[in-house]
């Protein structure tokens, strides 16, 4: 447990005095439209969403998810992150598509990409899976502040998971995206002060950059240092095979729409911004500071394994940025370290509890409810909608044991299915809403059934993370190629429409052909 002195309480007390006022600085903001309670009226200088995107995606759980995979893996576990790449590639590519199309989340584009009763059931689909998806985010990163507060007070799990959640809720409720977005610009500073302090000073407790390299040679341990240290081109547990896959999945993920989990997150801060070159700009810069972040971590958990070498409960390990920080730094310091990570927390909280809202208010209530809604109702029913996630998140957030597992099985394996078809729906004219719907279905269920049913009845064996994906690749393929081919291509004139109005890279010959015979392109 940590000791808190009076200047540790002064550092979160003003923090949080600090965030809960954004609510009310921009409440007449944000209480003016949907437009502005969801995205700021599209209207913000990429510097203000870049820097939502760092903050969003630095998160209670991320150093806990980032520490499991570095201090099992060394260096090279770093690559588990670099999935965050595909943002440089779409930066140029869907999000510029994207913001083109001016939908407001995933779930509205598919029905500006897809027509007739296929692209109604996927944008109900869409929301419904975007507003679980929220919920289930939402509780990972609520039990992991849950965690850090029983290692620091002593506290139950369920009381950090609640009261922090709870907190940021106020200024949600309140001021919608322009609280969000606002308060993300003062955390992203303040977290990444905290996290370069906090991290330097793990490193000099454990004997610094040349201290750290001498133990770890001491102990036969330098392979840590070398992000390229492979086991072999399919053995061990980081083959060459696997670094193959995280490449691609990164590189050409980019190309794609919802390729990534974070896909989701990045579309509303696209969206918010006010041009199509402040979208890209936005996802660029957001992610740079992104992959800087985890370089900082990463040494310093090197500097702890230097330190408390060879634990092998995962549960334990998770904790290792948290406990460098903790454990080493000055009386008066604690509370500025907790601070910071309060800041990262309500950040992606935030994020998560007004992206949720726009799938049940904008895509449900609005779309299939009352198409007719004033502007105050709607704002109204956003409100509502963040709160019922707020007590969702709750739910899922007591489920959880292991941040790691959950978060690579999210990350990486349940999406597996469907990475190529969100790729093929902004690169082929020809991939339908029912070809898209299928590879929806065909996923969820292979993705459970090999990662989890299948291995614990004994029949087939656990499988490496790398195998699991190309296998959950091949399996949802086997369904959605045939469903698309052996269904009917989208209406035309819809494609012609979307054609003029994203610009979609890849094979659309057809409908740039009959786009130019009506003149609406040069």
């Amino acid at each position: 447990m940590v000791k808190f002195v009076f200047l540790d309480y002064f550092w979160l007390v003003l923090y949080l005095i600090l965030m809960t006022g954004a609510g009310v600085l921009f409440y007449n903001l944000g209480k003016r439209s949907e437009a502005d309670f969801f995205l700021a009226g599209r209207a913000l200088p990429w510097w203000l969403p870049a820097m939502s995107v760092y903050a969003t995606h630095t998160a209670t759980d991320t150093p806990m998810w980032v520490s499991g995979v570095i201090y099992k893996h060394g260096l090279r576990g770093l690559w588990y992150t670099f999935f965050s790449a595909w943002c440089a590639i779409a930066a140029f590519v869907s999000a510029r598509i994207f913001r083109r199309s001016v939908a407001y989340s995933q779930a509205e584009w598919q029905s500006l990409r897809y027509s007739g009763l296929g692209a109604e059931l996927l944008r109900g689909w869409m929301a419904g899976w975007g507003s679980f998806l929220n919920m289930f985010i939402l509780g990972w990163v609520g039990i992991a502040m849950g965690k850090l507060c029983n290692y620091l007070f002593g506290w139950e799990s369920w009381v950090g998971l609640v009261s922090f959640s709870a907190i940021t809720a106020i200024y949600v409720l309140t001021a919608g995206y322009w609280g969000v977005v606002m308060a993300d610009f003062q955390q992203g500073i303040i977290a990444l002060l905290v996290i370069i302090i906090a991290s330097f000073w793990g490193i000099r407790e454990a004997g610094g950059p040349y201290g750290i390299v001498q133990k770890l040679n001491e102990i036969g341990e330098a392979w840590r240092l070398n992000p390229f240290s492979f086991t072999g081109l399919f053995s061990g547990d980081f083959p060459i095979a696997w670094f193959v896959t995280m490449i691609i999945i990164a590189v050409l993920g980019g190309f794609g729409m919802g390729t990534s989990i974070d896909w989701y997150v990045e579309a509303q801060r696209i969206q918010s911004s006010k041009t199509v070159r402040d979208a890209s700009y936005s996802i660029w810069w957001g992610t740079a500071l992104t992959l800087t972040r985890n370089a900082l971590w990463a040494v310093a958990i090197i500097a702890f394994f230097v330190m408390y070498p060879y634990m092998t409960d995962t549960k334990e390990y998770e904790m290792a940025w948290f406990r460098i920080a903790f454990e080493h730094l000055p009386a008066g310091m604690a509370g500025f370290l907790f601070a910071g990570i309060v800041a990262i927390h309500i950040s992606t909280i935030s994020t998560h509890l007004n992206l949720g809202s726009v799938y049940l208010t904008r895509d449900i209530y609005h779309h299939y409810v009352n198409p007719n809604a004033s502007q105050k109702e709607l704002v109204w029913v956003g409100r509502i909608s963040t709160f019922i996630l707020l007590i969702g998140s709750f739910i899922y957030g007591s489920m959880m044991e292991e941040i790691t597992k959950w978060l690579i099985f999210a990350l990486w394996i349940m999406g597996a299915g469907m990475w190529l078809p969100n790729i093929l729906q902004v690169v082929w004219w020809r991939f339908n809403s029912w070809g898209y719907l299928s590879a929806w279905i065909a996923n969820l269920g292979f993705s459970w059934l090999v990662v989890w049913i299948l291995p614990a009845f004994g029949i087939i064996p656990e499988l490496p993370d790398y195998l699991q994906f190309w296998i959950l690749m091949v399996l949802t393929a086997l369904v959605y190629i045939p469903v698309t081919l052996l269904t009917k291509p989208e209406d035309m004139e819809h494609l012609v429409k979307y054609y003029v109005m994203t610009r979609p890279i890849g094979w659309w010959k057809p409908v740039e052909n009959e786009a130019r015979k009506r003149g609406l392109i040069k």
